[in-house]
């Protein structure tokens, strides 16, 4: 079907063949035919097997991210609104779609795209040549098919910026899509109103992945006294303050990030019990131990601290290190809420990064709660990189 048609060779491909829809160019054993960087190809097995349509560029090491399996299918406007509806009435049966992920790339079958959706704003981010050239026809589509919903989308701001766009060849891009607007947008979420700074905010301006969780936290917090390390915009601290928590401190490095909780905070008319204040996490919670603090709850909610395979190493020590610093401020019998959104983290590798924290602090765990990304960031099995969110919530005792 398109001129161009890419063989793999034998013994390769096997994350395709398990469901996954990356091919990567070491797998690559011939490319026939012409064809442009972003260009549809045909994908062939060793043997002439049909594997399916995907995007080809050269200058990625995901050599061609699949689009379709079947051979009767064109990638045309008609396909692609038929993966769009998909994705949209996934997310009406699962989650509240006020605020949502309405596309999460190779988990809609849509690789390399994300879309979220702050109340009548979407963010979109590309991360693949092939997905920008029909960013325009996929979001023509979107605004309809939400429509359809009494949905209006008012504005369009892209998040493309990225620094691995320039790993695939590609420029960073950050900016209006059609009429300028003001970049800061109120949305509520779990019943805590947040200003989302979709223009410089972190990623696509608000983590939607942790809604239910901050929901979850909420449950501990009456009454208590919170500690929040990497608050970011205040959203788990927030969260803890609505609900009625006595005294919450936010911790951040980013000046910005403080300022922008601070302002959430009196969004929420909590700034009575919540402090934030700018600093490092790993500096900071030796201090407060030796202050002799004690907290009944504590988050930690960090960035990745690995983003390959060759820094997993180097991350452990660093989650075994708050986990152990963050375990030793916490009273008898209070909780730990902790959590890695590194996908190169594994779950189990996590899991014995805190049984080894909570060793060296001679503490024992009881687990409360175990889960991941909400669920309009859905894990598509055989998709390893959707799946990068591990929550834990555990009460923390003394030893016996």
């Amino acid at each position: 079907m398109y001129p161009a048609t890419v063989t793999l060779k034998k013994g390769e491909g096997r994350i395709v063949k398990a469901g996954g829809m990356w091919i990567y160019d070491n797998e690559i054993e011939s490319i026939m035919g012409t064809f442009e960087n972003g260009d549809l190809v045909t994908v062939h097995d060793f043997d002439g097997y049909f594997m399916g349509y995907g995007f080809i560029n050269m200058h990625s090491k995901i050599r061609v991210r699949l689009m379709s399996r079947r051979k009767e299918n064109i990638i045309d406007e008609v396909f692609l609104e038929r993966r769009i509806r998909n994705a949209w009435d996934y997310r009406k049966s699962v989650c509240d779609t006020e605020c949502c992920r309405l596309i999460f790339g190779e988990a809609d079958f849509l690789p390399g795209l994300v879309v979220d959706k702050f109340s009548d704003v979407l963010v979109v981010e590309s991360l693949a040549l092939g997905m920008d050239r029909l960013k325009p026809t996929i979001l023509d589509i979107l605004k309809r098919v939400l429509a359809e919903d009494d949905i209006r989308v008012r504005r369009i701001y892209e998040r493309s910026d990225a620094k691995v766009r320039e790993q695939e060849g590609m420029e960073r891009l950050k900016g209006f899509i059609g009429e300028p607007f003001d970049t800061r947008v109120e949305i509520t979420e779990n019943g805590v109103r947040y200003l989302v700074d979709v223009k410089d905010g972190q990623k696509t301006g608000f983590f939607l992945d942790q809604k239910y969780n901050r929901l979850a936290v909420q449950r501990l917090c009456r009454g208590k006294k919170v500690l929040d390390c990497f608050t970011h915009t205040g959203s788990f601290a927030l969260n803890a303050a609505v609900a009625g928590a006595s005294s919450v401190l936010g911790v951040d490095a980013s000046e910005l990030g403080c300022r922008q909780a601070e302002e959430n905070a009196r969004l929420n008319g909590v700034e009575d019990r919540v402090v934030f204040q700018c600093a490092d996490v790993f500096e900071l919670l030796p201090r407060l131990e030796q202050q002799g603090e004690l907290y009944d709850v504590v988050i930690l909610d960090p960035p990745a601290f690995t983003k390959s395979r060759n820094s997993v190493k180097n991350a452990v020590k660093g989650y075994r290190e708050i986990n152990l610093r963050g375990m030793r401020l916490i009273k008898d019998g209070g909780f730990l809420a902790t959590c890695s959104c590194s996908h190169f983290m594994e779950p189990e590798l996590f899991a014995k990064t805190i049984r080894e924290a909570a060793k060296s602090a001679h503490k024992r765990l009881r687990q409360v709660e175990f889960s991941t990304q909400a669920c309009d960031h859905p894990i598509l099995w055989a998709a390893d990189q959707s799946y990068y969110l591990k929550f834990y919530i555990f009460q923390v005792c003394e030893e016996l």
